[in-house]
C-alpha cells in the first residue's frame, strides 16, 4: 500500500520560511512528484514538481522562494519555502504518479503576524 506522509506546516509570520517534507512508503519510483495547495474557497493549484529526471518547474506566484528538492535515499520530498507572504496560506499537499496519483492527507501552512 502506498502512503504519502506530509509533514513540516505551522504558523509562520510573513518573510519566514518553511520547509514541507513528504515521505513515501510502500514505492520507491514515480513517474512525477509535487506539491499542491488549497486555500479557503479556491481551487487546488499546483505549486512545484519534480519529475524522475530531475527536472523542476513551479507556479509563478512562488518561483525564485520556493525550491522542491529529493532526497532517493529517504524516499522524502521537500519544499523549501521562504519569504513567505500571507497569500501563500494554504493546506498543502503531497502528490506522487506512478501508474496511480496519490495523495498525502494535507499539511496546514499559515501565513501571519
Amino acid at each position: 500500500q502506498v502512503r504519502l506522509v506530509e509533514s513540516g506546516g505551522g504558523l509562520v509570520q510573513p518573510g519566514g520560511s518553511l520547509r514541507l517534507s513528504c515521505e513515501a512508503s510502500g514505492i520507491s519510483s514515480f513517474i512525477l512528484r509535487a506539491w499542491y495547495r488549497q486555500a479557503p474557497g479556491k481551487e487546488r493549484e499546483l505549486v512545484a514538481r519534480i519529475t524522475r529526471a530531475g527536472e523542476t518547474s513551479y507556479v509563478d506566484s512562488v518561483k525564485g522562494r520556493f525550491t522542491i528538492s529529493r532526497d532517493n535515499g529517504k524516499n522524502t520530498v521537500y519544499l523549501q519555502m521562504n519569504s513567505l507572504k500571507p497569500e501563500d496560506t494554504a493546506v498543502y499537499y503531497c502528490y506522487a504518479r506512478t501508474e496511480q496519483v496519490y495523495w498525502g492527507q494535507g499539511t496546514q501552512v499559515t501565513v501571519s503576524s
